[in-house]
C-alpha cells in the first residue's frame, strides 16, 4: 500500500513519553500567527505530542482520565496551568452527573483455563434498578431447563429441581419477568444466577428490575456467552455484582481570545475525558491536546471574531458537559454563537480522514438535522485536505459528540474524525493504507489507548506499523495534519465567518464574555 511523505517525530523513549505532567511545561505563542500559514507552521506535532505525554502521565498517575475522578480533575489542572501559562484567563465550569462505575466481574474456570467476561459487552448487571444486589459468588454451573423449547427456564422453582450446593443458576430468557427467575434461583438455593437471551439475540437488557427479597448478585448475558457457559456444566463460575452510583461533579473548560466579536463568536471544542480504566489517548486526548496547542499558538493573535476554547467533561457519560455548556446559555449568548467546531479522535490508528457531513450529502440525517452554514464549515475542512494533496470522506453527522448539543439549538457546526469501532473498508485501505477488515481505533475504549503501547493487538499493530507511524495508539500522520486542519478552520473562520452566517464583522474588542461564568475554584487533587 502507499506510504505518503510525512514528517516523522522521533520519539526516543517510551520512558519519555510516560514521565508526566511535568514533562510538558507551558509554551508561549508566537507573535502575529494569523493567517492559516502562520498558524499552521506554528502548531507542531511536537507541540500536540508534548500535551498527549502529559495526559498519559495523568492516567500513569491516578489510572485513568474519567470525569468524576481523580485523573480527570488532574487533566483539568493541566489543561488551565497551560492556557493560563499562554496568557489566557481560563474558566473552570463546574456542574454535577451521575456518576456509575462498574466493577461487576463474570469469570469460568474449566480446569486450568480461565475465561473472563467483559463487563457490558458480554454480560451486565441488572442496571435499571437496585434490586441485583452486590456480592461475590463462587460455585458449580447448573445449566437449567437448557433448551427450553417454550423459553420458560426458571419460571417455577420445580425448574431447579434438587438444587446442588455451592453452584450457580443459568437460565433462559423468556416466558416470564426476569426478577421471577432470579428469585426462584434463590429459593432453589443457587448462590448466584446468569440469565441468558435466547434465540441468536446478541443485545444486553439487564432489566432484571424490582425483585423483592433478592440477595444473591444476578447478571444478564449475551446469547452467544449464553450458550458457552451452557456447554461446560460443572465449571467454576465467579460472578461479582460490583457499582457505584452516586452525584459527582465534573468541570467544563473554556478561554477566549482577548479581541474580537462577542456577537460573533467562534467556538472550537473537544471532550477532555476518558472512559474509566483507560487513559483515553485518541479517545479523546487527540483532539484535547491539538485544540490546546492551536489555542496556546492563537494568544497574541487579534481576529475579528471571539474565539472560544472549550475542554468538556462527562462526554463519555453522555455529552453532560456541552449539554451543561448549552442548556445554561441565553437566547441571546446562543445568538452570539455564529458556528461550531467539534474535535473527537484525530489521530486513530487505523485512520479514516472523515469530516462531519455538513451539507447531508451522503443522505445519513434526517431533513433539517443539520443547521444552514454547516455545510459551509464542511467546505472549509474539504478545501485544506484538498490543498494537502489528502484524500477524505464524509463521516456521519448524527449527534454522537459534543457538537449535538448546538446543533440542536440552530447553531451550524462541522469537525474531524478518524474513526472509532468500525471496520476499515478494502477502498479505504487503498486510500489511506491501513489495514482492511480491522477497526479504525483498535483500542477504542479500551485500556489499551495509551502512548506506550501496552495491551494491545501486538500483531495488527506490527501491520499498521508498516503503514504508519505510530506512537501507542496514536497514528502521528494523521494527527500532525489534522492538528493542521483543527488550526485552519479556527483561524480562517476567526476572522471571517461569511460563508455560514453572512456576518462580516469590524473585529471589535471586549472584555471576558459574559456567558462565560466567573472562575470557579478548582477541586481536582
Amino acid at each position: 500500500m502507499p506510504i505518503k511523505n510525512r514528517r516523522v517525530w522521533a520519539v526516543a523513549t517510551i520512558a519519555a513519553l510516560t514521565a508526566g505532567v511535568a514533562l510538558a511545561s507551558p509554551a508561549y505563542a508566537a507573535p502575529n500567527n494569523n493567517s492559516v500559514k502562520k498558524l499552521t507552521k506554528a502548531v507542531t506535532l511536537e507541540g500536540v505530542m508534548r500535551h498527549l505525554e502529559a495526559l498519559q502521565g495523568v492516567a500513569d498517575e491516578f489510572g485513568d482520565r474519567a470525569a468524576g475522578r481523580p485523573g480527570y480533575g488532574a487533566s483539568v489542572d493541566y489543561v488551565v496551568e497551560q492556557l493560563e501559562g499562554a496568557g489566557y484567563d481560563p474558566v473552570v465550569q463546574p456542574f454535577e452527573f451521575d456518576y456509575f462505575e462498574e466493577n461487576s466481574e463474570l469469570t469460568r474456570t474449566v480446569g486450568s483455563t480461565t475465561t473472563t467476561y467483559v463487563n457490558e459487552s458480554d454480560f451486565v448487571r441488572n442496571q435499571f434498578d437496585t434490586g441485583s444486589p452486590e456480592g461475590t459468588a463462587t460455585g458449580s454451573l447448573v445449566v437449567v431447563d437448557y433448551p427450553s423449547p417454550d423459553n420458560t427456564s426458571g419460571c417455577t422453582v420445580a425448574d431447579f429441581g434438587t438444587f446442588p450446593a455451592d453452584s450457580v443458576a443459568l437460565v433462559q430468557r423468556g416466558g416470564c419477568g426476569f426478577a421471577v427467575k432470579a428469585v426462584n434461583a434463590q429459593a432453589a438455593g443457587a448462590e448466584a444466577v446468569i440469565i441468558m437471551n435466547n434465540n441468536g439475540d446478541e443485545s444486553l437488557v439487564g432489566m432484571i428490575g424490582a425483585a423483592p427479597g433478592l440477595t444473591i448478585p444476578a447478571v444478564f448475558v449475551q446469547n452467544s456467552v449464553g450458550v458457552d457457559l451452557a456447554s461446560t456444566p460443572g465449571a467454576t463460575v465467579t460472578v461479582t455484582v460490583d457499582y457505584e452510583a452516586d452525584v459527582r461533579t465534573a468541570y467544563n473548560v473554556l478561554a477566549e481570545t482577548s479581541n474580537g466579536d462577542d456577537s460573533n463568536t467562534v467556538m472550537a471544542g473537544a471532550h477532555l475525558d476518558s472512559v474509566q480504566n483507560g487513559a483515553g489517548i485518541n479517545d479523546n486526548g487527540s483532539g484535547s491536546a491539538a485544540l490546546l496547542e492551536t489555542a496556546i499558538q492563537m494568544k497574541k493573535v487579534k481576529p475579528n471574531n471571539t474565539v472560544r476554547f472549550a475542554w468538556w467533561g462527562a462526554e463519555e457519560s453522555g455529552l453532560l458537559g456541552s449539554e451543561h455548556y448549552v442548556a445554561n446559555l441565553t437566547d441571546d449568548e446562543i445568538a452570539d454563537i455564529a458556528l461550531y467546531l467539534n474535535f473527537d479522535m484525530i489521530g486513530s490508528p487505523n485512520y479514516f480522514m472523515g469530516v462531519y457531513d455538513g451539507d447531508n450529502s451522503s443522505g445519513t440525517a434526517p431533513a433539517g438535522f443539520i443547521p444552514e452554514g454547516s455545510a459551509q464549515i464542511e467546505d472549509v475542512f474539504e478545501g485544506f485536505y484538498e490543498s494537502r494533496g489528502e484524500p477524505y470522506q464524509d463521516t456521519e453527522f448524527s449527534g454522537r459528540s459534543d457538537y449535538g448539543p448546538f446543533i440542536a439549538v440552530g447553531i451550524p457546526a462541522g469537525g474531524l474524525f478518524t474513526g472509532a469501532e468500525g471496520d476499515k473498508t478494502a477502498a479505504e485501505a487503498e486510500l489511506y493504507g491501513g489495514v482492511a477488515g480491522a477497526d479504525y481505533d483498535p483500542c477504542y475504549h479500551a485500556p489499551c489507548d495509551n502512548l506506550t503501547g501496552e495491551g494491545n493487538d501486538a500483531a495488527l499493530y506490527a501491520l499498521l506499523a508498516e503503514d504508519y507511524d505510530l506512537v501507542g495508539n496514536i497514528n502521528t500522520y494523521a494527527l500532525d495534519v489534522n492538528a493542521d486542519a483543527l488550526a485552519t478552520a479556527v483561524v480562517t473562520f476567526a476572522f471571517d465567518t461569511s460563508t455560514v452566517n453572512g456576518v462580516s464583522s469590524p473585529g471589535k474588542s471586549h472584555g471576558k464574555a459574559k456567558s462565560l461564568a466567573p472562575m470557579q475554584e478548582l477541586f481536582t487533587k
